[in-house]
């Protein structure tokens, strides 16, 4: 899924177009409403022509809000720049144009609005030439320009199909297994408690699912977590079981009241996200910030929906120029919740203006670093292009499961550092080796290259995928006690085509190991599932066996036993061992199969040889039943046809000599 967000000057039309082209009013508010200018985020969504339905974040463009417009376009995939063509380019486009490069967008589209407003087709040409100059060298450069109104309708469709194509660019969001919403509203709902909104990244999240706000509190001195449990989910106001990376969701928190989450908190999946207030960055200085970013200046600091005043170290230089990039730390003044590749914003404090941007090199640095140190510089241009273990963790998302020698094999590094950097993910338990049930493996050795990794949120996700797959059989087949393994291993292969045989195997035993599933030779099922008979259908099933007990050898047959229960039932019977099916048309209780062995036994072990009518006569049973028998039988390797007569393929207590 994506989000758009708005960009531009203010009363250039943002909302006015939202509202043209999905039908929702972003603005909210009532103030907003009475001064036509919206203030806070608003939120509404489209269905595009190919059917994807995406979130807008439609955000303030008066120079006084534009701290709520940045914490709605830190989760936005692309941009709508809106222009008005009977203004042109003015002071908020190019701050909220600047923003937008700042954060790396990956593309958008420009809207010029309120062309019927404009009779002279020379302005009209010039505004487009004058806001084509302003996006050269920005993220935006070479972004198709539709002019549109939002009045009269005129270029809406196509600005639509302009958005879909720029998205149709845009790659998906990853599900890197660390799900992360960036907090943008908390309010509450009468009935139901807390809710908070935001864009999910890097992961997903299902109603029921523990979770955890990092921070916790409103006290901006608190670094501790505080957990929660997920009541419930919407995106674009409808209830979902699940929200995927890149979606806008409502989440409705259970375990946490309204004051206890702020905006900018981060919910996430526990114990791996920990709050910050020292933070190392790349930092970019606009080209046009007007004076020097000195080092110690204080600055605001705007990551996802968070917002906290900040002093900027700089780390290789006494002053960044408008226009440079440099290392700094930044000293947060209270926590945040960062991952490494986040981007941000930094403003002047006084007057208030966007000064710069950049990246989370190091979220979670030990130390307060020296100044001027060349190893220091040197460690975080390392880290800017990328950890070996980042490296290794993404190749085996794509093959995974797969075996230590393929991922060494794929992975882009030198063979020793590859090494090192997946023994460093099963030591921090980002990966594990599949068939490694203690734990105990942290380290590779030269004999582990034929045995199978995979990452923490590879085996969750399959984990998953082979709940819902045995799920869905249950639910099709109550009666059935398991999935065919085979079967199974088929289903799974149509997701993970790097699954085998051997691999697929230890899966199983993994999710046996876990409490997952339950297996057998045949078939596999999960480990809560049981088939439960309805009273009709016990009664019936009681029925047909008091039957096979008054005529024990001569009990019905198949095709009365189906006609009395139906063939799912009859098989739950003969799968769980109460029915034995001898031949196609011969079914006997398995007491009563039982019994006749032994007797047949007993009387070749005596007599040294049967005929099938003795075996007849011996069960006062038809040849059809005696003969079903003895095949039975000679297939399960007691006995065997020696010209009329069956004789024991072994004797008892030793080998048959005339055993073949």
């Amino acid at each position: 899924m994506h989000v758009i967000g708005t960009a531009g000057h203010v009363d250039h039309g943002k909302s006015t177009l939202v509202k043209a082209l999905t039908g929702i009013d972003p603005d909210r508010l009532r103030e907003e409403k009475e001064r036509e200018m919206t203030i806070v985020l608003g939120f509404a969504w489209l269905t595009l022509p190919n059917g994807e339905a995406v979130g807008i974040v439609d955000v303030p463009g008066h120079k006084d809000f534009i701290k709520n417009m940045l914490a709605g376009v830190g989760g936005i995939d692309a941009a709508l720049l809106v222009v008005a063509a009977d203004e042109g380019v003015m002071p908020q486009t190019r701050e909220h144009l600047a923003i937008l490069d700042l954060l790396n967008l990956g593309g958008g589209v420009i809207a010029l609005t309120k062309t019927d407003l404009v009779d002279d087709p020379e302005w009209l040409e010039l505004v487009i030439a004058d806001t084509m100059e302003e996006v050269e060298g920005t993220c935006l450069e070479g972004a198709p320009l539709v002019p549109v109104s939002a009045h009269t309708g005129e270029g809406l469709d196509e600005l639509i199909v302009e958005l879909q194509k720029c998205l149709q660019n845009v790659p998906e969001r990853r599900d890197l297994g660390r799900p992360r919403l960036s907090v943008d509203r908390v309010f509450t709902i009468s009935g139901f408690g807390t809710v908070v909104t935001g864009t999910l990244v890097d992961g997903t999240l299902r109603i029921g699912q523990e979770v955890e706000i990092v921070p916790a509190g409103r006290d901006p001195t608190r670094k501790a977590t505080l957990p929660a449990r997920i009541r419930g989910l919407q995106t674009h106001k409808e209830q979902i079981e699940v929200a995927v990376p890149g979606s806008r969701v409502a989440i409705n928190l259970g375990g946490v009241g309204k004051d206890q989450v702020r905006i900018g908190a981060v919910v996430t999946t526990p114990g791996w996200l920990r709050p910050t207030t020292l933070v190392d960055v790349q930092l970019r200085q606009l080209a046009d910030a007007g004076r020097p970013l000195k080092h110690n200046a204080e600055v605001d600091f705007f990551c996802g929906a968070a917002e906290v005043p900040a002093r900027v170290r700089l780390l290789g230089t006494d002053a960044l120029a408008p226009g440079e990039t440099g290392w700094a730390q930044l000293r947060l003044s209270r926590p945040v919740a960062l991952v490494r590749g986040d981007r941000f914003i930094v403003r002047r404090l006084s007057p208030s203006a966007t000064i710069g941007g950049g990246v989370v090199i190091d979220p979670l640095p030990r130390r307060r670093h020296r100044r001027f140190k060349p190893a220091v510089i040197a460690w975080l241009e390392t880290l800017t292009y990328g950890t070996p273990e980042e490296i290794a963790l993404q190749t085996l998302r794509r093959r995974e499961p797969c075996t230590v020698g393929d991922l060494l094999g794929a992975i882009v590094l030198p063979p020793d550092e590859a090494r090192r950097a997946i023994g460093q993910l099963l030591n921090e338990r980002q990966a594990f080796v599949l068939d490694d049930l203690t734990g105990g493996v942290t380290a590779l050795s030269s004999t582990d290259g034929g045995r199978f990794l995979i990452s923490a949120a590879g085996w969750q996700s399959l984990s998953e995928q082979l709940g819902n797959l045995l799920g869905e059989y249950h639910r099709t087949y109550p009666l059935r006690k398991g999935m065919p393994r085979e079967e199974l291993r088929s289903r799974l292969q149509d997701r993970l085509p790097h699954l085998n045989g051997r691999s697929f195997n230890q899966v199983i035993a993994r999710a046996v190991h876990e409490g997952l599933v339950a297996e057998d030779e045949a078939r596999v099922w999960l480990a809560e599932h049981a088939v439960r008979l309805t009273p009709e259908q016990r009664r019936r099933v009681d029925d047909l066996l008091a039957s096979f007990r008054r005529k024990p050898y001569t009990p019905p047959s198949v095709a009365e036993c189906v006609s009395q229960l139906g063939e799912e039932l009859f098989n739950l019977l003969v799968a769980e061992g109460t029915l034995v099916r001898v031949s196609a048309e011969v079914v006997y209780l398995r007491e009563t199969l039982d019994e006749m062995r032994e007797r047949v036994v007993e009387r070749i072990a005596r007599d040294g040889g049967l005929t099938i009518a003795q075996v007849r006569d011996m069960f006062d049973a038809s040849r059809k039943y005696a003969l079903a028998l003895m095949e039975y039988l000679d297939r399960e390797r007691v006995t065997k046809r020696v010209g009329d007569i069956r004789v024991l393929r072994h004797k008892p207590g030793g080998d048959d000599p005339q055993a073949s």
